[in-house]
């Protein structure tokens, strides 16, 4: 729909709405949009690109704005800098491993319900909605996804303690706000990444501070 907008616009030499995208499939978490007051719009667990014109009636009226954030700066029109994610996935979001030869898929054992639990958190594409439907600004559900990926699965204990601290210290310095427990980031989430997560991190970043102590 913004395409058709822009290239009206530009047919009376007025510039066009500037705005983010990139694979248009829901999975890149580009479009950083708020629809109507609500961040990717009024269909639960879909992302702007996937929320098709059909959702509305004709006559409708829609407003588009920018994800508004203390955090998220708006760079031009909607487009806003969301690097301050980046810079919490540099933190600590990641494992780090040894190159070399590919292991067997199946040389390490991991329980069926840990495995589903890190798919559920790694299905995150880190669009920043949580973010934006937040009165706090926060970004928990984010970062809590980004550890419970790996809070579970073998591979992710040897950073385990170093993950949890370094990624919620970023996290602050980057000035996000603290949960207030509304659940508005899970509500809005496109992936429908669940609360639990935050409570996750917090029981991971806790234990990471004990141990450090001790």
């Amino acid at each position: 729909m913004l395409d058709i907008v822009n290239e009206e616009l530009a047919k009376t030499d007025i510039e066009p709405i500037h705005f983010d995208h990139d694979c248009r499939e829901g999975i890149c978490g580009m479009c950083s949009l708020v629809i109507n007051g609500v961040p990717h719009g009024p269909q639960a667990a879909t992302t702007a690109c996937q929320l098709h014109m059909r959702s509305f009636k004709d006559g409708d009226a829609i407003y588009i704005e920018p994800f508004r954030a203390r955090a998220f700066p708006v760079i031009k029109d909607t487009i806003v800098d969301r690097s301050a994610f980046d810079r919490i996935m540099q933190a600590g979001g990641f494992v780090s491993v040894n190159t070399g030869g590919t292991p067997d898929a199946n040389a390490i054992a991991i329980p069926k319900t840990a495995s589903e639990s890190a798919m559920d958190s790694a299905a995150c594409i880190g669009c920043g909605a949580c973010v934006a439907a937040c009165k706090n600004g926060s970004a928990m559900l984010f970062v809590g996804a980004k550890v419970s990926q790996f809070a579970d699965l073998p591979q992710g204990q040897p950073e385990k303690t170093a993950r949890a601290k370094a990624m919620v210290a970023q996290m602050d310095t980057e000035g996000f706000g603290n949960c207030s427990n509304y659940s508005e980031c899970e509500a809005v989430c496109p992936k429908d990444i669940k609360v639990s997560v935050i409570a996750k991190m917090n029981r991971e970043y806790l234990s990471a501070t004990v141990k450090t102590l001790s």
